[in-house]
């Protein structure tokens, strides 16, 4: 099961840095969303093949049009917050009202209420299990959130499912939760199916692991397939690595990855297990068998 997703960002989208991560600066910045992500739905076309777009509320509400074409193309809609803010320097309340202002401005371009989420740099971490209780409150269904590993932004090092599982509330509701994949590799669990990582890792490594790999969840971005785009300001040498390195090689590994495999939506997956009648596990953050339950 292959799972191909794009967050609906523009270059300037990096999280994390002063002089990028507040919408009071976005306005100042050049706009390459559109032209980027037409590209990529035309490349999706050729292979016949659909994504699901995790889309930012406040690029829902500038570009209507280009939300309203990735629906007509057929591509299913998700939500990816309004301000594309990490999740942990948010308070509850602040994270709910983002998270409803997002829905309703994706709504507003699709005529589609989103009940898929995925968070901002995978911004769900051990300190913020009540971002899963607001989701389901708010209607949605399946979250996309989680990264099962430590990085810059957050992660949940200790989630103690490699695969779909199932999240239980605090209210007893459930979200399915389809994590971003690990691969062991010399006793480390690394990351190959988006943004840097994937542009770091070489086509035939690629080739390999997709072909091996029983679940892979991709996250790609327009500016992952935009050599041209500007440098944005305030980055350290680390962080300019991490968002340009392999520009120019990422457009052909992502076409020929397609070539070779059958990637699905978020839908298509989830209709999937059904008919394979898998039965998803089931985690609940406050039991204390996990061991960072006690960190909640």
């Amino acid at each position: 099961m292959k799972i191909l997703t794009i967050d609906l960002e523009d270059w300037f989208h990096i999280l994390d840095n002063e002089l990028t991560n507040s919408p009071a600066y976005w306005d100042k910045y050049e706009a390459r969303v559109e032209a980027v992500t037409l590209k990529l739905l035309e490349l999706l076309d050729i292979h016949n093949t659909k994504a699901t777009f995790f889309i930012l509320g406040w690029l829902a509400s500038k570009y209507p049009s280009l939300v309203n074409e990735i629906k007509l193309r057929g591509h299913q809609i998700a939500c990816h917050s309004n301000y594309h803010q990490l999740i942990y320097n948010q308070s509850p309340e602040e994270f709910e009202k983002d998270l409803v202002t997002a829905t309703e401005a994706i709504f507003n371009a699709s005529n589609i209420t989103p009940t898929i989420y995925r968070a901002p740099g995978f911004s769900i971490t051990e300190s913020t299990p009540w971002a899963f209780d607001i989701l389901a409150k708010n209607g949605y269904k399946v979250d996309c959130s989680v990264f099962p590993m430590r990085r810059s932004h957050g992660g949940l090092t200790n989630f103690p499912k490699k695969g779909p599982c199932i999240i239980r509330t605090t209210d007893g509701s459930k979200l399915t939760c389809l994590p971003i994949n690990t691969r062991r590799i010399l006793g480390q669990e690394l990351v190959y199916s988006g943004g840097g990582y994937f542009r770091l890792t070489p086509l035939s490594l690629l080739d390999y692991f997709f072909s091996t790999d029983d679940y892979v969840m991709t996250y790609f971005h327009p500016r992952d397939f935009d050599p041209y785009q500007p440098m944005a300001p305030g980055l350290n040498f680390i962080r300019r690595f991490k968002s340009y390195v392999g520009l120019s090689s990422t457009y052909k590994k992502l076409s020929t990855l397609l070539s070779k495999f059958d990637f699905l939506t978020v839908d298509e997956a989830l209709n999937e297990l059904v008919k394979i009648e898998v039965k998803l596990p089931e985690i609940n953050f406050y039991d204390s068998e996990f061991n960072f339950a006690n960190n909640f």
